[in-house]
């Protein structure tokens, strides 16, 4: 069982502004805050790049490198599997570039999805690759028409997202991967609303490349994120893009005319250079802080959060909720809808809580920091109740 922590402490020592400025802040799909230790850093960082002679580059390049040893940790892969980008968008068209597709080939995604993992899919038809999107069940992606869609030998790619932006719902990425594993497909997916939420193990469940924002769970800069591709596939695809520091003797800063196109052996081919340092600085700051209370155990408290939203919304005559039930098929996206949408929105606007409207719904997304009190808060004022 996954140890706890004291979520009153965490509070007062990395998020002081929950307890001054009386909100309740329950908007993390959206944009996660920065804990005080990640803002400390981002500034730090800013301060020497205004000097830049106290930045030397060897502490870029460790920003860099501790950036992809902490993702790792975080969805059991190695570090040599994770390159280091802006925002989940970049992982998902570097899939779309470089995994090798020709004319006649299917890619598959369950309909509704983000549009991060829908235009880049798209834009490949233009090259004579078809993009599919499944119909969903009761509005949630349909996972056994997704494996049907499998067993067709044209579909090459199963694109999807590890969790809903609009529902929550979470897809058995085990049950996905395993099928595409078994039939040469690939797995690409968007898990940035996932990775901070919920564990993932992207070896157990055969994930070929993932793309993670770091900007909403991970509590982290926009601009920071990572991309993983594994192992064995990082070293057979080639950038679409090109960098000069994807090239294999590209360390060497006193030998760069000396010119060698030859990639490196792991996903730093896929890393595009100058990154945002600071805001990478601050990635790992905040991904050094799930780790000590421990990703299982910041999953549990989500966990806690989310059943009793789910517990209320399905006690009540006068709320539809959207979000499965099963703790399995979901992760810390509830999304609810109220007798009236925007009423029951505008009353948590007015009363301070952060919450967003998606596809109709009203979305709650709790995390590590959050109390099951603010919890209780916002569902009564969503319904009149608290005012």
């Amino acid at each position: 069982m996954a140890m706890t922590y004291d979520v009153h402490q965490l509070r007062a020592r990395e998020f002081p502004w929950t307890e001054r400025d009386g909100v309740i802040y329950l908007n993390h799909a959206s944009t996660g805050p920065y804990p005080a230790r990640a803002l400390a850093t981002v500034n730090e960082i800013n301060a020497l790049r205004a000097e830049p002679h106290r930045l030397p580059e060897e502490r870029e390049l460790a920003i860099a490198a501790r950036a992809r040893e902490l993702a790792a940790r975080l969805i059991n892969a190695s570090p040599g599997e994770i390159a280091c980008t802006v925002n989940t968008s970049y992982g998902i068209n570097l899939a779309a570039r470089a995994l090798p597709l020709a004319p006649g080939d299917v890619v598959v995604a369950p309909d509704r999805e983000f549009p991060a993992n829908v235009y880049p899919w798209m834009a490949l038809e233009r090259r004579g690759v078809r993009f599919e999107r499944v119909p969903c069940r009761d509005g949630l992606p349909d996972e056994d028409a997704l494996l049907r869609a499998l067993e067709r030998p044209e579909v090459r790619v199963l694109a999807v997202s590890w969790v809903s932006f609009a529902t929550g719902a979470r897809v058995d990425l085990a049950a996905l991967g395993r099928a595409c594993h078994e039939r040469g497909a690939y797995l690409v997916v968007d898990a940035i609303q996932g990775v901070g939420a919920a564990t993932l193990d992207v070896r157990a469940c055969h994930v070929d490349i993932l793309a993670c924002g770091g900007q909403k769970w991970l509590l982290a800069p926009w601009g920071s994120g990572f991309v993983y591709v594994r192992e064995e596939l990082a070293r057979t695809l080639e950038p679409f893009d090109v960098s000069w520091m994807a090239m294999r003797g590209s360390d060497d800063f006193t030998r760069l005319v000396d010119y060698d196109f030859t990639y490196r052996d792991d996903a730093r081919r896929f890393e595009m250079i100058t990154l945002p340092y600071q805001d990478f600085a601050g990635l790992n700051a905040s991904l050094e802080l799930i780790h000590e209370l421990g990703a299982a155990a910041v999953e549990a408290h989500i966990v806690s959060l989310v059943d009793d939203i789910i517990a209320w919304a399905t006690s009540r005559s006068d709320v539809r909720l959207v979000t499965p039930r099963e703790r399995a098929r979901r992760a810390g996206i509830v999304s609810v809808v109220p007798h009236d949408v925007r009423a029951a929105s505008e009353r948590l606007a007015r009363a301070g809580v952060a919450h967003s409207v998606r596809e109709g719904a009203i979305r709650l997304s709790p995390h590590c920091y959050n109390t099951a009190d603010e919890v209780r808060r916002a569902l009564a004022v969503m319904t009149g109740e608290e005012r």
